[in-house]
């Protein structure tokens, strides 16, 4: 089994989660139950299914779950982009928060060629 807090995509995907429930903080009261909880649930989604992947018993398996965090991956970095067409978060926010997203794309696809 292994242990997903040694794996820096969790580092880096829990992380991303802290940042994503900071800025919503701010969201509009009415995106509470839409694009509040949304790009939450979708951002939390990463580390979770890294986490879950970890406590599987083959490579095949795992991998499986990195697809599914690549997945939200993807949905949380659409989630920005409207976030910042929404004017809910800042150009300079939005780049940051996207630079993080794609760093995370990035190296949770390297681990998964690794694991092929």
């Amino acid at each position: 089994m292994r242990d997903f807090k040694k794996y820096e995509i969790w580092e880096l995907s829990h992380k991303l989660t802290l940042d994503i429930y900071d800025v919503t903080q701010t969201f509009p009261k009415e995106e509470i139950y839409g694009l509040t909880s949304q790009i939450r649930r979708s951002s939390s989604s990463i580390p979770t299914n890294i986490s879950e992947g970890c406590g599987r018993d083959s490579d095949a398996e795992f991998n499986r779950f990195l697809t599914i965090a690549l997945g939200s991956a993807n949905e949380t970095e659409y989630l920005l982009i409207l976030s910042k067409d929404l004017n809910y978060i800042t150009i300079e926010k939005s780049i940051s928060l996207l630079k993080e997203v794609n760093s995370i794309k990035r190296k949770t696809y390297q681990l998964k060629q690794k694991l092929i």
